[in-house]
């Protein structure tokens, strides 16, 4: 696997968590609560924009959206 299909990965579960957890997180909502700009949250769900996430980033969303973090890493046969 490369960077790049694991940021795509990491993104789609992104958003993926974002819009199933029990609040329904926006973008704009989510990068609030973690403290980043709308853009960054933006950027990692795009797959057109080739982006990773910090541990701590990735850590602060786990824990906003009340997901393990293992489960942004899960390849759920995305399309590459």
């Amino acid at each position: 696997m490369t960077q790049k299909e694991l940021n795509i990965i990491i993104g789609k579960n992104i958003k993926k968590y974002r819009k199933i957890c029990n609040k329904k997180f926006t973008q704009e909502q989510l990068a609030e609560a973690i403290d980043v700009s709308v853009s960054l949250i933006s950027n990692l769900e795009s797959e057109k924009i080739n982006m990773g996430i910090s541990i701590s980033n990735l850590y602060k969303i786990s824990v906003v959206l009340n997901v393990p973090i293992n489960k942004f890493f899960e390849d759920n046969n995305y399309e590459k």
